[in-house]
């Protein structure tokens, strides 16, 4: 994988551009990829953002996030966009298998490949030009920084700032992660000097959700919640039946692992959901604990130091118990 610097002289010459994110998109998926898609459509590219699955409500305010395609929904048209691709931008994901069933039209695609995430462990060896940085508190801080250092800059419009803002926002947790670095707070300056509306977009990101999904998460974190104080650990199990129970739809869990970590003492929590296709896991800490380690080895997962998923083809109580179990090989680490 070459650096991502080498193709900024051929940025000059407009290409028949595809932006691909990872399945069930975030914020900061979503963001980068549309913050990439206003600048490339300033450049005069033609340019097509796919999403591999559907994609949270909350994030359809973001401009342009009509003119995404679901590949599920739209297969034939999303292909046809890839045969036609002369660059895919893949976006927020460190492997192919995270754009499920795109995975094999965008590897057997002659376009080249070019990679901006922060992931851990990249499948570099699929990517024409990329950059992969851990340090980097989101994928939309780096789509700004390659803006920025590609001499493009004077492009950004306050379309740009507010996809790339609810991007670095989400994901350094409003600014409270240590990922939420001095250059982080620079590239919000410069972002506000666009006229960027920050209040407007962390209504729309929290304050915009249907009653059933506060009901849900009061049920969960009163009926769902195991508290393991000698392993500063806490576990939220989600059967399929309270997905249905409350009409849970797509990001209505979005945040949730995050609660038990206002647990005093509390270091690591977990949130196992029974998708009814698969079992979903997602993982967050404080401190050293690494859950990109624990679910790589655990639960065919990945992703940062202090956040990760993974997933369990195994019943939601064998998953939970598989977890329980681990605790005890990890007692030291969460001491």
């Amino acid at each position: 994988m070459q650096p991502i610097t080498n193709i900024f002289t051929l940025l000059k010459v407009p290409k028949t551009t595809v932006i691909v994110m990872h399945q069930k998109p975030d914020a900061d998926a979503m963001g980068s990829s549309l913050g990439l898609y206003h600048l490339l459509q300033a450049m005069d590219y033609p340019v097509t953002v796919i999403s591999p699955t559907n994609w949270a409500d909350w994030l359809k305010w973001m401009k342009g996030a009509d003119k995404v395609i679901d590949y599920e929904l739209n297969t034939a048209r999303a292909n046809e966009a890839l045969e036609k691709a002369a660059w895919i931008f893949c976006l927020d994901f460190n492997t192919l298998m995270r754009t499920r069933k795109m995975a094999a039209p965008i590897a057997s695609s002659p376009a080249v490949r070019i990679l901006i995430d922060h992931h851990q462990q990249p499948q570099e060896e699929m990517f024409a030009y990329g950059i992969s940085d851990t340090s980097k508190s989101s994928t939309s801080e780096m789509i700004f920084d390659f803006i920025m250092a590609s001499g493009n800059g004077d492009k950004i419009h306050e379309d740009i700032a507010e996809c790339l803002y609810a991007g670095v926002m989400t994901d350094t947790g409003s600014f409270r992660f240590s990922s939420a670095t001095a250059s982080v707070h620079r590239m919000v300056a410069g972002l506000k000097d666009t006229g960027l509306d920050h209040s407007k977009i962390h209504e729309n990101l929290f304050d915009n959700f249907l009653e059933n999904r506060l009901r849900f998460t009061g049920h969960a974190l009163l009926n769902r919640l195991e508290v393991f104080y000698e392993y500063n650990t806490a576990l939220i199990c989600i059967p399929w039946k309270d997905l249905v129970k409350f009409q849970i739809r797509t990001g209505d869990t979005e945040g949730l692992v995050n609660f038990p970590l206002t647990i005093q003492g509390i270091k690591f929590a977990a949130l196992i959901i029974d998708r009814d296709e698969e079992i979903k896991c997602s993982f967050r800490s404080k401190g050293g604990f690494d859950v990109n380690r624990f679910a790589r080895q655990y639960f065919e997962g990945g992703g940062h130091i202090n956040a990760a998923g993974g997933r369990s083809s195994e019943t939601l109580e064998q998953t939970a118990q598989r977890f329980r179990a681990s605790l005890k090989e990890n007692a030291l680490q969460l001491q």
